[in-house]
């Protein structure tokens, strides 16, 4: 498996260095065990192991202007979050989602994710879809004024994005089984009200465009996975809300917000 980057020939204990140029051990060669963060494949008895979480910003006109955005300038813009911020929301079960600290204005983002089974660089856009092995419905969870306050100081706003549970994710269905999603609803419901309800054509950028985009500056992995942006009218959600979120083609998934331990 893939670890830190190797730090010159002084790094010891290491069994190898890949051709990417990352440093490899053996399973006797580490201290301790990581659980790899992984997602189940609907219809299956395997997981999707999961490398990195991408995710892009404002990829709905309404909602890059609810934000205070212009989207027939900005190119896009992608930022990640931790594979261990994964939470996986199972099919027809209420999944409990912990209140994270911190924050006082805590947003729902209820987004299309796209699970990668091949990797590259500078992926052509005619090709793109090519990397994609399955689909998801996924929250992206922000603690909106953490991210709000960071970015006013010009600091990173990593501490709004990427944080504990801030990825529910549903099981990734296969293409063989559902195809590619370039339109359709995407709707979700707090406490049995609407408030997303747009459709996936309405994407400035569409998830092969995503993929194309991502891979000129990062190598894609298999195991990747990306949330594709999320409609207008993102909003707070507190302990004992009810989250429905559903695309249409895929099982919708259901998250109560509870206060933390």
């Amino acid at each position: 498996m893939q670890r830190r980057h190797a730090l010159g020939a002084a790094v010891t204990g290491l069994a190898g260095v890949t051709a990417a140029g990352c440093a490899t051990t053996t399973p006797d060669a580490v201290p301790f065990t990581v659980a790899q963060p992984s997602v189940p494949i609907a219809g299956s008895s395997e997981v999707f192991p999961v490398r990195r979480i991408y995710c892009i910003g404002r990829n709905y006109a309404a909602h890059a202007r609810e934000m205070g955005s212009d989207p027939t300038r900005e190119p896009p813009f992608f930022f990640q979050k931790p594979s261990d911020a994964v939470q996986f929301v199972a099919p027809g079960v209420l999944t409990p989602h912990p209140y994270p600290p911190l924050t006082r204005n805590y947003h729902y983002e209820l987004e299309l994710v796209a699970a990668l089974h091949k990797g590259g660089r500078k992926v052509p856009v005619e090709k793109a879809l090519e990397l994609v092995y399955g689909y998801a419905v996924g929250l992206d969870m922000t603690r909106r004024d953490l991210q709000r306050g960071m970015g006013d100081q010009k600091k990173p706003w990593e501490i709004g994005k990427s944080f504990d549970r801030s990825a529910p994710i549903g099981a990734i269905h296969r293409v063989a089984q559902v195809g590619h999603f370039t339109q359709g609803s995407i709707t979700l419901k707090v406490n049995g009200v609407v408030k997303q309800d747009a459709n996936l054509n309405q994407m400035i950028w569409s998830v092969a465009e995503q993929i194309a985009q991502l891979s000129q500056a990062f190598e894609l992995m298999p195991g990747d996975i990306i949330f594709s942006g999320t409609p207008e009218n993102v909003g707070p959600v507190v302990p004992g809300d009810l989250m429905e979120g559903a695309i249409a083609g895929l099982p919708g998934m259901s998250v109560k917000v509870v206060a933390p331990a």
